[in-house]
């Protein structure tokens, strides 16, 4: 099949759009948190502007990371995998087309909200009612077209990363709609229809099934389509890829209530979300080590391969975060490391090392595909790739010895019984890892814009010459 031909049997448009689009939230949402971190450690950054404040502008940069970016690659994913496993054109391509409009709109309402403080101050829920359900809608709208598309399949079989999309779709629809139900006061105001504590174990039931399946199911849809083809290798382990999927799918809904130890939470009902993160570690582990495999004889693919390097960091980012996250969540631990920058540290090892880098990994895979070319540098991957790893390891580090001060700090008693520090010294305590968490966040961001850069070059390039006339390879 040539590349004109399969341009008129799938919609590759829209996968060209999200692609591009997301590298640019990435490249965004880097840079605010960049400069948050850098208000953190030199307040002077606030500008004495509310609109500035790290308060303002923290969640505008979780929401250009997770839903700008992470909601982008995963939708340009999304249609490009299941177009190519089930071998027929996405079902509608008005309907996809309104899906990229819609979420960008919402991406667009968030930055203008965000900054003038309406928000319903939840955990990766803070915009207000009418984006809620602006959300709902354009997310069913991603949710019907990838759905029908499998209902229309070629073949008998679905893969196995279209289960894992699907388990994100299906959750997220309604993780979102049950937590956003809301009371609404004026247009950019809303209480919440749950209350207290109840209010806490529902936001927690969302924030972490936020990341357990949109995070995390959804990008091990990416992981499990895009490792093999970019090894051109089958997956390790089919079986263990059913039985990854069907645990994740049937554990991690327990796991919310782990963020509320030590809270008016009943005791029983964080011991439970313990329990259960423990038990996780075997499923996630073991899809980290099937994606891992998959590479087993093939090893020499990594010395000129950084694509393949990307998606296999990712991998073991993935093994870390899926392992640090239940130790953190018993209840010895999390006397220490809750409140702390451990925490902080915990989250952005799993963001950037994981998320990040497989969803570079997959940018990269698309780029030659999608414009039948060659990657404009292979140089400019090597870079982003050695900027991104050695700005996560900086980052991670300073964050996982400032929270250990931190708890340290806190829990300290003289012999008086009283406390040892006061607030403000462990605030001040902390001022060298802060700057180590902006220059950390700083390479990361600029690997995100040696990644535009190459993005926006091997584009050019394409459209200066004729495509090639192979096809990409089939699923």
């Amino acid at each position: 099949m040539t590349a004109s031909q399969v341009e008129q049997k799938y919609n590759f448009d829209i996968v060209r759009w999200f692609t591009v689009v997301s590298v640019i939230y990435l490249v965004v949402g880097t840079l605010v948190g960049v400069y948050i971190a850098a208000e953190l450690a030199w307040p002077v950054f606030n500008l004495d502007t509310p609109y500035l404040t790290f308060g303002r502008l923290r969640p505008l940069h979780t929401n250009a990371v997770i839903f700008a970016f992470g909601g982008c690659i995963l939708m340009a994913t999304g249609f490009y995998s299941v177009q190519r496993t089930c071998g027929v054109r996405l079902w509608s391509d008005k309907l996809a087309w309104f899906t990229f409009w819609g979420w960008n709109l919402i991406i667009v309402l968030a930055v203008i909200t965000l900054p003038l403080g309406f928000t319903q101050g939840k955990e990766y829920a803070e915009l207000e009612w009418p984006i809620d359900i602006l959300i709902a809608v354009v997310w069913l709208s991603f949710a019907a077209n990838f759905i029908v598309t499998i209902a229309r399949r070629q073949s008998s079989h679905i893969y196995v990363s279209n289960w894992f999309f699907l388990g994100m779709i299906v959750m997220i629809t309604y993780l979102h709609v049950v937590n956003s139900l809301a009371i609404p006061v004026t247009l950019f105001k809303s209480y919440s229809i749950f209350a207290s504590v109840q209010d806490a174990m529902i936001q927690w039931w969302w924030g972490h099934n936020a990341v357990g399946f949109y995070l995390t199911a959804g990008f091990l849809g990416i992981m499990y389509y895009f490792v093999p083809k970019q090894a051109n290798r089958p997956i390790f382990s089919y079986r263990l890829s059913v039985l990854h999927f069907w645990s994740l799918m049937f554990g991690y809904v327990w796991l919310g209530s782990h963020h509320l130890q030590y809270t008016a939470l009943p005791d029983w009902a964080g011991s439970l979300g313990a329990a259960i993160s423990l038990a996780m570690i075997i499923p996630s582990w073991g899809g980290a080590v099937n994606g891992m495999m998959t590479l087993s004889g093939a090893w020499d693919k990594l010395r000129t391969d950084y694509v393949l390097r990307f998606l296999i960091m990712s991998l073991a980012f993935y093994a870390m975060s899926t392992f640090e996250g239940p130790v953190m969540s018993l209840k010895v631990v999390n006397a220490l490391s809750h409140y702390t920058d451990w925490t902080i540290g915990h989250v952005h090892s799993g963001a950037l090392g994981w998320v990040g880098m497989v969803g570079a990994g997959a940018i990269y895979h698309l780029l030659t595909r999608l414009w039948s070319t060659e990657i404009y540098s292979v140089k400019l991957v090597n870079t982003h790739f050695w900027l991104a790893t050695i700005g996560i390891a900086i980052y991670v580090v300073a964050m996982w010895i400032s929270g250990l001060m931190q708890g340290l700090m806190w829990r300290d008693y003289d012999e008086f019984g009283t406390l040892s520090y006061t607030f403000a010294e462990s605030v001040a305590a902390m001022h060298p890892y802060y700057v180590l968490r902006t220059v950390g966040g700083l390479l990361y961001t600029l690997g995100g814009v040696l990644m535009l850069y190459n993005v926006i070059m091997t584009i050019r390039q394409a459209s200066a010459a004729p495509r090639l006339s192979a096809a990409p390879a089939h699923a």
